[in-house]
């Protein structure tokens, strides 16, 4: 049995508008993840979906509205959420294994080593190689290897898939499905399935 790590915390947004460039992109938009939750982000492509993770993470001044943890008063959604955008976010001069380590050292809250991290993602082979040599894939395995290193509650993904072929997709729901079985919360956007059994889905725009 999968031991569970995460307490009890609800991740909250309550009526919540965002303004882009002068233009209202949405408003009053409401969410809910909780314990063992998936909701996939969908709408079309401007609709808003990045700009929310942006949003939940700290990186964008909502127009209206609350975001907060239930069960951390203490704590932001910012402090307890792992963010891989739709870019992979690396320092292409450092390594595989020093991306990872710097990542470990500013989260805090060590989980797996970095070489275990990326052992876990396929990718034991690049440990010591720069990150500008990798693929576009190997890349994205990096980057979604960060999710391994500090353990975070909520894990707030851009378009996770992309970039993937078959067998990192599958690896990927594996990572995801394990997180959601230690009682993490996964909120996606994304423009296909998940392939998370129960995932909700929470659609932005028309």
């Amino acid at each position: 049995m999968t031991p569970v790590l995460f307490p009890h915390l609800v991740l909250q947004a309550e009526n919540l508008a965002c303004r882009r460039g002068g233009r209202l992109i949405f408003e009053g938009l409401c969410l809910n993840l909780g314990h063992g939750e998936a909701i996939a982000l969908t709408g079309r492509n401007g609709a808003g979906k990045s700009s929310l993770l942006a949003m939940l993470c700290g990186r964008l001044r909502p127009e209206a509205g609350t975001i907060r943890v239930e069960g951390a008063p203490e704590a932001s959604a910012a402090e307890l959420s792992h963010v891989v955008g739709h870019r992979d976010g690396l320092k292409t001069a450092l390594t595989a294994q020093e991306n990872l380590s710097f990542a470990q050292a500013l989260l805090g809250d060590a989980a797996l080593a970095p070489e275990d991290a990326l052992a876990a993602v396929g990718l034991p082979h690049v440990a010591a190689l720069p990150v500008g040599y990798l693929s576009a894939g190997q890349r994205r395995r990096v980057a979604l290897a960060r999710l391994l290193v500090s353990r975070r509650p909520f894990w707030l993904l851009d378009e996770p898939m992309s970039a993937l072929d078959l067998a990192a997709q599958t690896m990927l729901t594996g990572l995801m499905r394990n997180h959601l079985a230690q009682g993490g919360g996964i909120l996606a956007a994304t423009h296909g399935p998940l392939g998370l059994e129960g995932a909700r889905e929470l659609r932005i725009g028309p």
